[in-house]
């Protein structure tokens, strides 16, 4: 552990490290963490980059950030030098006007230009509004737009898209684009260290949700709700000073500032980032190995695609293994644990929050729940009919006890951010149950929870049986109508390499679904499909329900849909 600087005589240093310690001393002991962990009281004025990160960066020799390139380069920068740059770049800001509250547009990919800028912009005060670069220009109008961006980061090769986005706001390039200033002039600035400025309650973050059913959304966060609130965080990693983390997550998201951010910086690990064109899964095992990977974390997508890889090279010094984005489905934690003898742990969280829900290190695990509540953090469920506290129903943080990992609410949308606060709980939208120790299982979204037949059906648990076929690849199930049973499950299939999107197939995959469900759950129709996706590769099931509805609206079949009773000998 870096020795203490002369900053964590500040009283709000002083209590976050503390908080921290007490989560690091108490891995692997969910019931005492619960018990004993208290939010660390940061006072007033607080501002993370520099009453946390400069606190323990300055003349710290550790490397902070780590970036490999599929050519084999690679740069490292330590605490100490990451403190330097982005002093350089938040002087430079400074002097072209930047300043505290002014909206920051970054779209930057996993380059140490993302990580000089937010610390930097977080230091000015100023907001940071991170944005990916697969974006078009209009959803960049509609950032700049409702985002409020009086400046906006982006590299050369993305400079155009803002040719089309109306705006007056200062223009940063990484690399050369006419009318834009250039970022490496901030390098030859001398640099200052900078003083708090900002008010506890100041906002900080804003974040677009990857709108699976909807119009994103826009999250604001505080300068405390995620800088404080990832302690819960980087509690469900279980990362400690001097370990080597990496995510496998996209700038522009949420996600990306949990695990590529806060919760290793919290810790004072390092973050490792192996930046791919196409995903080649030895070459990412090659890497975990090389850098000594102890913290490990990736969707169930990546998480799907390794297992499908030769995972026999070993695990090299990994410790934990997570995953987060969507439910991992229990065949590939099954498949992972037989590998490497080490267990996949699952977490639950949105833009909206930090961590609210997860598996910790150390403790016992239950098959297909996503386990529980993280200290300091008010979960509760409720039944979304009578709005009183139950063992299965909507996922909940009690307001009574004022989540200090909750964002402040969804800037200029006030219809939704009453929906969402309505009758003192924060509502997540997501379904799950609670059994008698505590552990909460996914269920899904309470959009996506459906009726066939009278019976509640999960799409979630069928597809979790469906990826064990090896045919599928990914799938989504949603309620077909049906005049009969009102609505029937059917799955939408994307095919693993090697199968043909034929009857043989379908046949084959309806069986093993038979097979593996209870009769009242049983899939009654597949179609080999490319799955819709959000910009951040969430599936849309509002897509495909869509499709469905409309279809049956208007009397009109599928004809790439296969359908049980075309097999007689599913029936034998």
């Amino acid at each position: 552990m870096a020795p203490t600087s002369p900053a964590e005589t500040r009283p709000s240093t002083a209590a976050y490290r503390e908080a921290r310690d007490t989560l690091v001393a108490l891995t692997g002991q969910h019931d005492r963490a619960v018990s004993e962990f208290r939010w660390p009281d940061v006072g007033e004025r607080f501002n993370w980059a520099v009453d946390w990160f400069d606190a323990i960066a300055r003349d710290n020799a550790a490397t902070a950030l780590w970036i490999v390139e599929e050519d084999g380069s690679e740069l490292k920068l330590s605490f100490d030098e990451l403190a330097l740059r982005s002093d350089q770049v938040a002087t430079w800001l400074s002097g072209l006007g930047v300043g505290r509250g002014d909206h920051v547009l970054l779209m930057l990919g996993n380059q140490v230009e993302l990580w000089e800028t937010m610390l930097a912009v977080f230091k000015l005060g100023a907001v940071v509004m991170p944005t990916t670069a697969a974006l078009g220009p209009a959803d960049l109008r509609d950032r700049v737009d409702r985002g409020g961006a009086k400046v906006v980061v982006a590299n050369a090769a993305d400079a155009a898209k803002f040719d089309e986005v109306a705006g007056d706001y200062l223009r940063v390039c990484v690399g050369e684009a006419d009318g834009w200033h250039t970022y490496t002039d901030a390098y030859a600035v001398d640099g200052h260290p900078f003083e708090t400025t900002t008010a506890a309650t100041d906002p900080l973050l804003l974040y677009f949700t990857s709108g699976t059913t909807s119009k994103p959304k826009l999250v604001e966060h505080t300068q405390v709700s995620y800088p404080v609130g990832h302690l819960s965080t980087m509690y469900w990693i279980g990362a400690r000073p001097g370990d080597v983390h990496l995510a496998i997550s996209s700038p522009g998201w949420a996600k990306h500032a949990w695990s590529c951010f806060f919760a290793p910086w919290i810790a004072e690990s390092t973050i490792f980032v192996y930046n791919y064109t196409r995903f080649d899964a030895a070459s990412l095992l090659d890497q975990i190995r090389r850098a000594g990977v102890t913290t490990f974390c990736a969707p169930p997508t990546v998480w799907r695609m390794l297992i499908q890889a030769d995972l026999s090279g070993g695990r090299g010094e990994l410790r934990e293994l997570l995953a987060a984005g969507e439910p991992l489905n229990p065949e590939v934690i099954t498949q992972v644990q037989r590998a490497w003898d080490l267990t996949i742990r699952d977490g639950y969280g949105q833009t909206e929050t930090t961590l609210q829900i997860g598996n910790i290190a150390g403790e016992p695990l239950k098959p297909g729940s996503m386990g529980r509540p993280m200290p300091g953090v008010p979960v509760a469920l409720v039944d979304p009919l009578s709005g009183e506290l139950a063992e299965e129903g909507e996922i909940v943080l009690d307001l009574s006890q004022h989540p200090v990992n909750l964002m402040t609410g969804y800037l200029g949308d006030d219809e939704r951010q009453a929906e969402a606060m309505a009758g003192g709980y924060y509502h997540t939208g997501d379904v799950a149950q609670r059994d008698s120790d505590g552990y909460i299982t996914y269920i899904g979204r309470t959009d996506d929870v459906f009726k066939a037949s009278d019976y509640k059906v999960s799409p979630f648990e069928l597809e979790s049986v469906l990826i064990e076929h090896p045919a599928v690849a990914e799938a989504a199930v949603v309620p077909a109508p049906d005049a009969t049973r009102l609505a029937v499950p059917k799955a939408y299939i994307a095919l693993a390499p090697g199968w043909s999107p034929d009857a043989e197939t379908a046949q084959a995959i309806l069986a093993h679904a038979r097979e593996n469900l209870a009769p009242y759950l049983r899939v009654r129709r597949v179609e080999f499909f490319e799955l819709p996706k959000t910009i951040s590769g969430k599936i849309r099931r509002v897509e495909l329900r869509d499709r469905e509805q409309h279809a049956f609206e208007g009397g009109t079949s599928l004809s790439e849909e296969f359908r049980d009773d075309q097999f007689p000998d599913l029936k034998a």
